[in-house]
Parts: C-alpha cells; structure tokens; sequence
C-alpha cells in the first residue's frame, strides 16, 4: 500500500465512524437520515474503490445498484418523516 491509499483508508473510517456517531445520537429524524445517506454513500464509494483495487467491473455494477436503492430507500424515510405530502 502506498501513502496515498493509507491516508485515503484512514479517512474513510474516520468518515465511517462519524457519520455512525451522528446516526446514533443526532438529536433529529432528519440528522439521522443525513447521516444513513452519508454512510450510503461511502459504501459506494468503497465499493468502486474495490472496483479499481481488483480490477474487476463486478464491483461497479453493485455500486450502481446499491446507489439506487440506497437512493429511494433514503427518500422514502425522508418521506416518511415528512408526513408523506407530495
């Protein structure tokens, strides 16, 4: 591994562990929707980086996939907090 990859790691889980933080005392619904679509989002992002680490396009089929659903799942909790209006 070079530098460059041990510090891009270490802020990943740095990420990872605020946006859990955030989720798990945020004092609003609302925090705790932008912390999940935070985490959301960083699964992808690791996900296409192992894409690139092993050369291999499966990974970035699944990312795009768990993007998707991970995209109208988020919407559909920020909906559902929201009362449901239009």
């Amino acid at each position: 591994m070079t530098i460059l990859e041990i510090i891009a790691t270490v802020l990943m889980v740095l990420a990872v562990l605020l946006g859990l933080l955030r989720m798990l005392i945020g004092p609003s619904a609302p925090d705790r929707i932008v912390a999940a679509d935070t985490l959301a989002m960083i699964a992808t992002i690791v996900l296409t980086g192992f894409a690139v680490w092993f050369e291999s396009e499966f990974y970035l089929d699944v990312a795009l996939i768990y993007a998707t659903l991970s995209f109208v799942g988020i919407v559909a909790l920020a909906r559902a907090i929201e009362g449901g209006r239009a």
